[in-house]
């Protein structure tokens, strides 16, 4: 039991994330994966999010501990009551995992509001690799608010790792392109990885060189505006057998002309990637978005098929929807709105 004074809050975390850990250790040791979420704002009180890291090849435990902006919490029995400190936190933290405190990174995130976006933390360069499935990954623990690894899309990125041999993937908005390694090391012909970032795409040709999938002919970067990307590879008439498209909720990058909002541009995103699919091709869509209203006949150009439910016509071709939300989040978050994802075949 641990023992926090006046830190009612703190007493509370370090209950919780004992108990979570328990629990967790054993579930990310069956699916093969050496990052997860331990604590995920499980008490109104606390609302934080705990991300645990096992450094491939030494076991050693880092954690990111990120706060979230919140107004001051009122008890309506004892008065008004003290957020616990994030050193408090960071103590509970470290007593459950048997840790120094300078394995716990902590970050704060604001909530955003309209067009503000998060810039680089820091220029300290604290990475390691952790492993997931068959691949492994560089993450930065210290310069970013995200690590390299968006950790709610782990079963999606091990479904296509299953599901991506001898087939052509596209990875839109890739980011560091873990998806793109997971469907590389589970034996995908060719795929292309498309991001603005060169810092990220940079991140994304060290992954790929740490799993030995960095061969120029089945593994390709291009840094683009992903809609001039787009564009062009329609003009091109190109296919792909998978296209996973993740964009951010808002960007408003300098190397772009236009502002990007995916509230406002979804449809002609999906429209494009519709068109670049193969026969029986799949797009994945996903967003972060809450208020993102997605439709199947708001990207039909037809009437639809009354016979055929969860579908649209897009240039005369059919094309079938399913929601596939709740079995693409994983059992270690409980925000079980973290994410919403499509997977759209042809």
């Amino acid at each position: 039991m641990c023992n926090y004074a006046n830190s009612y809050q703190a007493a509370l975390f370090y209950n919780r994330i004992k108990k979570r850990y328990k629990h967790l250790k054993k579930y990310a040791r069956r699916i093969g994966t050496c990052a997860y979420r331990l604590y995920d704002k499980d008490i109104p009180e606390v609302p934080a999010a705990v991300d645990l890291y096992i450094e491939d090849g030494t076991n050693c435990i880092f954690a990111t501990l990120t706060e979230y902006e919140r107004a001051a919490h009122t008890d309506s029995a004892n008065g008004a009551k003290e957020a616990a400190s994030p050193a408090e936190l960071t103590q509970a933290l470290c007593a459950v995992l048997d840790i120094p405190t300078d394995r716990v990174y902590g970050k704060y995130r604001k909530r955003q509001r309209g067009e503000a976006q998060y810039e680089k933390l820091a220029e300290y360069g604290k990475r390691i690799i952790i492993r997931e499935g068959n691949c492994r990954f560089f993450i930065n623990l210290s310069d970013y608010l995200d690590t390299g690894l968006f950790l709610d899309h782990r079963p999606t990125r091990l479904h296509i790792a299953e599901t991506a041999a001898h087939k052509t993937v596209l990875n839109l908005f890739c980011y560091t392109a873990s998806f793109s390694i997971h469907a590389l090391v589970g034996g995908a012909s060719q795929v292309c990885s498309v991001d603005l970032s060169k810092n990220y795409l940079q991140w994304a040709a060290e992954n790929a060189k740490l799993n030995g999938v960095d061969d120029p002919a089945r593994c390709r970067f291009v840094q683009s505006d992903v809609r001039a990307f787009l564009d062009n590879a329609l003009q091109q008439k190109k296919r792909w057998d998978i296209i996973i498209c993740d964009p951010p909720t808002f960007s408003n990058s300098k190397r772009t002309p236009q502002f990007f909002d995916v509230n406002r541009h979804w449809q002609d995103i999906v429209r494009s990637c519709c068109t670049l699919l193969s026969p029986h091709g799949i797009l994945y869509f996903s967003t972060n978005s809450r208020t993102l209203r997605f439709s199947s006949e708001a990207l039909s150009d037809e009437p639809v098929i009354p016979s055929v439910p969860d579908c649209f016509i897009y240039r005369k071709q059919l094309f079938t929807v399913k929601d596939v939300s709740h079995q693409s989040i994983p059992e270690d978050f409980r925000n079980k709105k973290i994410h919403r994802l499509w997977k759209i075949t042809h």
